[in-house]
């Protein structure tokens, strides 16, 4: 960032808001009256199956200790969110195809059925709190957000040496 690019003061704090936005986002979306309220175990589990999805979406292979490091929680955490998950027809353990000593998760119909459900959820969530915007301005918040989340996948990977980007010239 150059000098001419750094934030005006008004600029400076609205990116200072950020933070207390992003935790209040989950909190309060998740009272957004939709199909199936969510409780404590559906946001587990849909933690669980989308990065499941994710990895299979991207070729790669998710084990128990990929999700842990992912979800940065200790191993015993991950292991019984994923044992939850089985349990409940969502996922299954199988060999992995690269390393016949490991063993990886895929989603079941049934975990593929719930994903899509909270992925509804999500929509609904979304159109009710913003129906009163002007649909080119849910749209363009539409399209900033997915950008956003995109520009997430260039983010070191859990468990990597790389810190905290410098902070910006003042």
């Amino acid at each position: 960032m150059t000098d001419t690019d750094a934030p005006t003061p008004q600029g400076q704090a609205l990116l200072d808001a950020v933070g207390t936005a992003f935790a209040r986002l989950r909190r309060r979306t998740m009272q957004a009256p939709v199909d199936g309220p969510a409780g404590p175990k559906d946001l587990k589990r849909n933690l669980v199956l989308n990065l499941v999805d994710e990895a299979a979406e991207t070729g790669a292979e998710m084990t128990v200790g990929g999700l842990a490091e992912h979800l940065q929680v200790d191993p015993s955490v991950a292991s019984r969110m994923v044992s939850d998950c089985i349990s409940h027809g969502y996922l299954v353990r199988a060999a992995s195809q690269q390393d016949g000593r490991r063993t990886v998760l895929h989603l079941t119909g049934e975990g593929t059925a719930l994903l899509r459900h909270f992925r509804r959820q999500q929509r609904q969530a979304f159109e009710y709190i913003t129906r009163d915007w002007p649909e080119a301005e849910r749209l363009e918040f539409a399209r900033l957000l997915l950008k956003y989340t995109d520009s997430t996948a260039r983010l070191p990977a859990p468990g990597t040496v790389d810190g905290p980007p410098p902070p910006p010239a003042t």
